[in-house]
């Protein structure tokens, strides 16, 4: 990754993961172990209901908070949703956007992620907006077209100032959660292409700053490797972000890069 030019950052997405009690027990075991981290943003994006312990479990640290979606209104009759500025009232940094899971499972498409990262910006948060290809997709071999759309689809009508504000997590959809990763050339390549996209929309200066992570599958022992190319600059951490000294381990290796 280029260290000179953007910001490393490891954030773990603790999906449907943790009780309160769990929360606490986790960040405060997290917190020392990687107190003396100076150059890598560390980042939990905790469910709902842990947003308030997390925020108080990590307080004084160097741990920022996400949470893991937001609604694109501000307010009204939308039983169950979350607004960016319920989240931003509380202290929450990130947010999550575009997952896979909420693509697959609850109706997510690349208008209401667009929606959902303008009311982010708006409130002041840190949109990290996912894309990736279904396994389907790579095998047609069309990784690219899909990619390029959900780019200009999701970040449609975004300002470079607020693109700046914006993370982009690429997560190949097979790659999530079966223990399959893309090599780190594929990760590469597909980083590369997605800031190669960037520049055209924005001009190569703007693309050069915003950070990409990996997420599909990153783990502790394939962390150094994924975090050593030039376009992947630290990831969106599933599984391993549940354990304090995976993504302990992850976190040091985006430090070395």
């Amino acid at each position: 990754m280029n260290k000179a030019t953007r910001k490393a950052i490891i954030a773990g997405n603790w999906k449907m993961n943790k009780t309160r009690p769990e929360a606490k027990a986790l960040l405060t075991e997290l917190a020392p172990m990687v107190a003396d981290v100076k150059s890598v943003e560390i980042v939990a994006c905790v469910p709902f209901t842990n947003l308030e312990t997390a925020l108080a479990a990590t307080e004084g640290t160097n741990i920022k908070i996400g949470a893991e979606n937001c609604h694109f209104e501000k307010s009204g009759a939308f039983t169950g949703e979350i607004s960016a500025d319920m989240l931003a009232e509380m202290g929450v940094e990130y947010v999550v956007l575009g997952h896979s899971e909420r693509r697959q499972y609850f109706a997510e498409t690349d208008e209401t992620v667009n929606k959902r990262t303008k009311a982010a910006l708006e409130a002041g948060l840190k949109p990290i907006v996912c894309v990736g290809e279904l396994l389907w997709e790579r095998e047609c071999n069309i990784t690219e077209e899909v990619i390029a759309r959900q780019i200009k689809l999701d970040f449609f009508g975004i300002s470079a100032d607020d693109l700046k504000k914006c993370v982009i997590a690429y997560e190949p959809v097979w790659a999530i959660g079966t223990g399959k990763t893309a090599t780190a050339d594929q990760a590469e390549e597909v980083c590369a292409f997605i800031r190669d996209t960037l520049a055209k929309l924005y001009g190569a200066d703007v693309a050069e700053t915003i950070t990409i992570q990996y997420g599909g599958s990153m783990n502790a022992a394939n962390a150094a490797e994924l975090v050593s190319k030039k376009n992947v600059d630290g990831g969106l951490i599933g599984g391993a972000s549940l354990k304090a000294a995976d993504f302990t381990t992850i976190i040091k290796a985006a430090e070395v890069g």
